[in-house]
């Protein structure tokens, strides 16, 4: 059994892979992969997104506002809202990126705390975004006292000490397809080195499709690749990454499943 910790289901693109919401969780079910967390990323989008799953009892959800979305619309009242739903299990997707949008640093930031604050008073694990803002990102975690829900580092492509850091504050570290390609040297070597029992795996499709799917959508399904090559990393079984990797994530999240 197998989770796909991080996907963004309504923003595949159905047409595309000939299928609808319920036959790409069938897909990912027929490789091995059971259950599914679906991430907001804006407040608007999340309405449709909670339709879009509803039906499918082990597809988890996230709310939250990604960093790259700050511009299109942050409320905390409206967040808190949303996210006190049953069926969110997470705040987040949240954090900071510095690579695309240095400029709206401090609007990041203000975003940031107040989802770790919503986090802490909903007693909810965050999902964290972080890109080019390690030590940011790690100050607003200690000062808003992120280590009293713990959450994941998504998508993971820091340093080790970055997440040795996030460990200690109570994170764990989930690792995407990217770990699969060739230039991904470090975080290949991050893998080897963190414990499997501070690992997540994801696809975060529909992007960064694993080899050998690399180049084409990506979608829940593919988080079987992800788990194999970390296996192969570790040198332990695939059928160990899965068990450890999704008793992590009900650890994590206490999703009702």
């Amino acid at each position: 059994m197998l989770v796909d910790s991080h996907c963004h289901l309504d923003k595949l693109n159905y047409e595309d892979l000939h299928a609808d919401v319920g036959a790409v969780v069938e897909n990912a079910k027929q490789r091995g992969v059971d259950y599914l967390l679906s991430v907001g990323v804006t407040l608007k989008s999340f309405p449709k997104m909670m339709e879009l799953i509803r039906p499918f009892d082990n597809v988890f959800a996230s709310c939250g506002v990604h960093p790259l979305d700050i511009e299109e619309g942050f409320d905390y009242d409206i967040l808190k809202a949303l996210a006190s739903d049953d069926r969110v299990v997470a705040i987040g997707e949240t954090g900071l990126d510095y690579h695309y949008q240095p400029e709206l640093a401090e609007k990041q930031k203000d975003a940031f705390r107040q989802h770790v604050r919503l986090a802490v008073e909903l007693n909810k694990p965050l999902i964290i975004h972080t890109r080019m803002a390690r030590e940011d990102t790690l100050q607003i975690l200690r000062e808003e006292n992120a280590q009293e829900v713990g959450g994941v580092l998504h998508c993971f492509t820091e340093s080790y000490e970055m997440a040795e850091t996030a460990i200690e504050l109570g994170f764990y570290i989930s690792i995407s397809g990217i770990v699969t390609f060739n230039k991904a040297s470090e975080l290949k070597d991050v893998v080897r080195r963190l414990p499997l029992e501070k690992l997540l795996v994801e696809t975060d499709s529909p992007y960064l499709a694993p080899v050998p799917f690399r180049g084409k959508e990506n979608q829940p399904a593919y988080v079987r690749e992800v788990a194999e090559y970390i296996g192969l990393l570790k040198g332990v079984s695939f059928e160990e990454v899965a068990r450890v990797t999704t008793e992590n994530f009900f650890r994590l999240f206490k999703p009702s499943a």
